[in-house]
């Protein structure tokens, strides 16, 4: 499992012209799925993002997870996170999950990280989708399990 965490001001998913999500301070991840990703990944993954301390304190020191300032997130699966580049113009998706085992397992991903405390949105998954953000920093974190 691949993500990308951006921290955010605010955020939005829209398909076809009507927004299906969004949030002000929090996290825009983008996940992608492995096909070799199981629910005990998604469990680690979850957790470390969940805790992971990247908002700035008063001091502006990076201090404070998401659930310590109350931020949201929104989910965007991401299959073309696993494009691979090493060979030819033209990235392989071969290591990326199939739909049928990447769907429940975004789908598992954003209900555990909503009942860990972080209000969670989801973007449209197999949709063409226009994300925005307001990246806060910048920061952008690369996670890999």
């Amino acid at each position: 499992m691949k993500a990308v965490l951006q921290r955010v001001n605010q955020g939005s998913v829209m398909v076809d012209g009507k927004i299906v999500s969004k949030i002000d301070q929090g996290l825009m991840i983008l996940l992608g799925v492995g096909s070799e990703d199981s629910i005990t990944v998604v469990e680690q993954m979850v957790d470390k993002i969940a805790n992971l301390r990247i908002f700035g304190d008063e001091e502006g020191k990076m201090n404070l997870s998401v659930l310590n300032v109350g931020g949201s997130a929104i989910v965007v699966s991401q299959f073309t996170l696993y494009g691979d580049t090493r060979k030819g113009r033209r990235p392989s998706f071969i290591n990326a999950a199939k739909p049928e085992l990447a769907e429940p397992l975004v789908e598992v991903f954003a209900q555990m990280l909503n009942k860990r405390g972080v209000p969670t949105q989801t973007g449209v998954f197999g949709a063409h989708m226009d994300v925005s953000l307001v990246n806060d920093g910048p920061v952008t974190i690369i996670m890999e399990y």
